[in-house]
């Protein structure tokens, strides 16, 4: 054998063996999503979302969450987690109440927004809050309810008000104890 028939003897192997693992590498599309896939995560995930309702060009509610998952399957639902604070503005446009949680998660079939853990709604004007460990928020009518217990305080006067379930609007302006407990002082 020659010189130069040693140096291209080389070239056709590895030409052949480059060829095969080119065309030996296949991805099944189905076969990659069964493998990556996971049914229980999230669809969208955001840090630190902030989002804002608007009528007439006006702000009526502005919703931030230090941690937001969006899920699609089996219901469109998105979990508000690591903090919650939903501030809801006047006619004017200055912040009314505020409506504060550890955690949240918002139906949007039903448009009911559920918020648990260290609830605390409060009025800025009548200086009053209302704290709970579960209160529901129906955007379509502005309503607010919780069946907890719960306890009204107001700046200066301490507490004024407890017992289980309550009614208001999510200005916190007014509102009713279903079974009031204790003595309340007017």
């Amino acid at each position: 054998m020659t010189r130069q028939s040693l140096k291209n003897n080389w070239k056709l192997p590895a030409i052949i063996l480059m060829a095969g693992f080119l065309f030996s590498c296949v991805n099944d599309l189905d076969t990659i999503q069964r493998v990556t896939s996971n049914p229980n995560a999230p669809s969208e995930v955001t840090r630190n979302l902030e989002v804002f309702y608007n009528d007439s060009g006006y702000a009526r509610v502005k919703i931030f969450a230090t941690l937001a998952e969006t899920y699609r399957v089996p219901k469109h639902i998105t979990k508000l987690k690591d903090g919650v604070r939903v501030e809801f503005f006047s006619e004017s446009g200055e912040v009314i109440s505020q409506l504060t949680s550890l955690y949240g998660e918002v139906d949007f079939e039903s448009g009911l927004i559920v918020v648990k853990d260290s609830v605390i709604l409060r009025n800025f004007e009548q200086k009053q809050q209302m704290e709970t460990e579960e209160l529901h928020w129906n955007q379509k009518d502005s309503t607010i309810y919780t069946d907890k217990n719960v306890i009204i305080r107001k700046d200066g006067q301490g507490i004024i008000g407890r017992g289980k379930g309550l009614q208001t609007t999510q200005s916190f302006d007014k509102y009713k104890i279903e079974k009031p407990v204790g003595k309340i002082d007017f």
